[in-house]
Formats: structure tokens, sequence, C-alpha cells
């Protein structure tokens, strides 16, 4: 039995070094951008060992900014083999600290979503320019607030192959005609205060009646900001979810498996 158990400690060990070592290999750039005036700064983590074009994959922070969370993302897809593009709505080096600054951040796209949507283009387009991004193929993920920038990006009619949205706000935009060609992919907790069956099932509907290939899947006792344990706070309902986080990471994977395909 101490065998089996060293043994298993050792592959273990074996695992997280070839982990590290990988991430050491991973070419990481800030990239400058602008929308309009403002002046935004994405994280592109790839790697350069892999020859010719590859698939990329936009990342939308949460409403506190482009921070280490999504940071870690795009390190995450830079491992399975894309260009991971963690993006900036706000401005470079602009981060909320508190509920308030985040919700002051966050509110002026929520009530302009033609604002938003431009933001999101000019991160979408400044990545499609990368010389090592394979411009047919590119994706969008957001996390909350980052989950309607990525839907909205789709709404766009950007040539966005797919697009997911982890715990995101649904809502569509009014006075705004949709022009999706995406593929759609929403991740969503059943016990989300911030997202009321109401904005699901108005999702719902504008997916059929848009005629897209979409996929709703919810995960049931599962609360808002499910991927994310440092903003773990039951009583304004974002609560971590160890299972939920890691079916939704593996969805995701397989939804991107297929549409690059």
């Amino acid at each position: 039995m101490d065998g089996k158990v060293s043994i298993f400690y050792l592959v273990k060990l074996i695992k997280i070094r070839e982990k590290i070592l990988k991430r050491g290999s991973m070419q990481i750039e800030n990239v400058e951008y602008k929308e309009n005036t403002s002046l935004l700064e994405a994280v592109i983590v790839h790697d350069p060992a892999k020859i010719g074009k590859k698939p990329a994959v936009c990342i939308f922070h949460a409403w506190s900014g482009r921070d280490k969370f999504v940071e870690e993302k795009a390190h995450m897809l830079a491992e399975l083999g894309y260009v991971g593009c963690a993006l900036d709505l706000y401005g470079k080096g602009v981060l909320g600290s508190c509920y308030e600054e985040n919700k002051t951040l966050m509110q002026p796209f929520m009530e302009d979503r033609l604002l938003l949507q431009k933001r999101v283009l000019a991160g979408f387009n400044t990545v499609k320019s990368l010389p090592y991004v394979d411009g047919e193929k590119i994706g969008a993920i957001g996390f909350c607030f980052g989950g309607l920038a990525a839907l909205d990006l789709a709404r766009s009619g950007a040539d966005v192959k797919g697009v997911v949205s982890f715990h995101g706000l649904l809502r569509a935009p009014q006075a705004m005609e949709s022009k999706c060609k995406a593929k759609i992919l929403a991740l969503h907790g059943h016990d989300d205060p911030m997202v009321p069956p109401e904005e699901v099932a108005a999702f719902e509907k504008e997916m059929t009646s848009s005629k897209i290939d979409w996929q709703l899947h919810i995960f049931g006792g599962t609360m808002h900001a499910f991927t994310n344990p440092k903003v773990n706070n039951p009583e304004v309902g974002t609560v971590y979810s160890t299972d939920a986080d890691r079916r939704s990471f593996i969805a995701m994977k397989n939804f991107f498996t297929e549409v690059f395909t």
C-alpha cells in the first residue's frame, strides 16, 4: 500500500513539474490598443513552439477589470493550444477594489450597450490582427459582466466562431438588432440571484428566434460567480462551486474543440 501511495505522489509531482515547465515556456505579451481615445491593454499568452497560426480565445473580465483571474485563464487556454487573450474593457491599469468602485466602472457599459459593443470589437479586432492568430478561428469567453461582453460580441455580428458565458448577465440590449452568427454556450447557476428566471427565459427566446446553434447548461444548487473562489460572498449571492467550476471548464473545452474543427 505504501508503495502505491508513493507512486501516486511521484506521478502527481511529475505532472506538477511538467505544468510549471510548460508555463515557463509560454510567451506573454502586453499589447496596447485603442477604442476611440481610450487606451486599453491586453495580456496575450501563447506557446511560441507551436508553428503557424493558432486559434485564439478572447477573455472578457468581470466588473472589477482585467485582473489576475482572467490572466490565469489566458494561461490555461494557452496550455490547451490556443492563444489566450485577456482583454480590457475599462482602460490600461484601471481596476476596481470594492463593490462601489466596480459598480461605477461597469455602469456606463450597462447603460450604453453600443459603447460596450465598440469596446469588445476593439479587442476582437486587435486579437484578429496578431500575426500568430488564425483570424478564421477566434472564440470568446467571459465571466459575469464579461459574459455579457462576450455575448454582445456575438450579437454584433463579428466573425467569432463560438462564445462561452460563465455565470454571465444574459439580458439582450434594447433597440439593437442581434446579428449573431456564432455558436453560443451559456453556463449558468440555477440559484443565481443576479440572473433571475425571467432573464434566462428571455435569453432562450432570443437565441431561438435568432436561429443559431446555442446551448444553456444550468448547474443546480449553484449561485453567481461559481468559478471564482476569491469573490465568495453568500450574502450577495456569489458562491464558489468546485464542481460547477470543473464541469464548466470541461464544457468549454469540449465546445471549442467542436467549433474550431
